[in-house]
C-alpha cells in the first residue's frame, strides 16, 4: 500500500524535527565557551529551546491533520463532480430528445413528424456549414496575420525596418532624454 499524505508529511516534517534529534544537550553545551558549558543557564536555555521546538512541532502536527482533512474533502468533491459529469451525459441526451420531440420523451406526443423534422435538420446542417465556412475564413485571416508578423520579425532580425526613419527617431529621442537628464542634474547641483 502506498504511503498516505499524513505518513509522508509526518515522516519528513515531524520525525527529524525534535531538538534532541538535531542536537543533544552535550553538543549544545559544547557550542559555548568552556567556562559556560557547565552553567545551569545553558541547560535552561536548551530546555527553553526544546519547549519552543515542541510547540512548533505541535503546530505542524495540527497543520498536517488539517491538510489531511482538506485533502479528504477535495477528493470527495472531485468524486462528486465526476459522478455528476458521468450522469450529465444522460441529461444531454434527454435535452436533445426534448428539443427534437417536445417536452416529454414519449414519441407519440412529439411535436415533429418525419416530414417536419427533415427540413429542420437540413436547416441545422446549413447553419453548421455556414459556421464552418466562417471559421475557415477566420482561420485564413489569422494565418495571413501570423505570416505578416513573422515576416516583420524576420526583417527586424536582419536589420531591415519597415520604417526606415525609426532608427533616427529613436536616437533623437534618446538624445532629448539625455539632455533633459543632464539639465535636471545641473539644476540639482545649483
Amino acid at each position: 500500500m502506498p504511503p498516505t499524505e499524513s505518513t509522508i508529511l509526518s515522516t519528513y516534517l515531524l520525525l527529524p524535527a525534535d531538538l534532541r534529534t538535531i542536537i543533544s544537550p552535550n553538543q549544545f553545551a559544547a557550542l559555548f565557551p568552556k567556562s559556560f558549558s557547565s552553567s545551569p543557564q545553558i541547560q535552561s536555555l536548551y530546555r527553553d529551546i526544546e519547549n519552543q521546538r515542541a510547540a512548533a512541532i505541535a503546530t505542524v502536527r495540527e497543520n498536517i491533520e488539517a491538510e489531511v482533512k482538506r485533502g479528504r474533502k477535495m477528493r470527495a468533491e472531485v468524486a462528486r463532480l465526476r459522478r455528476e459529469e458521468e450522469g450529465s451525459g444522460a441529461d444531454d441526451e434527454v435535452e436533445i430528445e426534448r428539443a427534437l420531440f417536445g417536452g416529454g420523451s414519449d414519441l407519440p406526443n412529439s411535436k415533429h413528424t418525419l416530414s417536419s423534422i427533415i427540413p429542420e435538420m437540413d436547416a441545422a446542417v446549413d447553419d453548421l456549414e455556414a459556421e464552418i465556412k466562417s471559421l475557415g475564413e477566420e482561420e485564413k485571416a489569422l494565418t495571413e496575420s501570423l505570416k505578416q508578423t513573422v515576416g516583420a520579425m524576420s526583417d527586424l532580425r536582419y536589420g531591415r525596418l519597415a520604417n526606415s526613419e525609426l532608427a533616427d527617431d529613436v536616437l533623437q529621442s534618446l538624445e532629448r532624454v539625455t539632455a533633459e537628464c543632464n539639465r535636471m542634474g545641473r539644476r540639482g547641483d545649483a
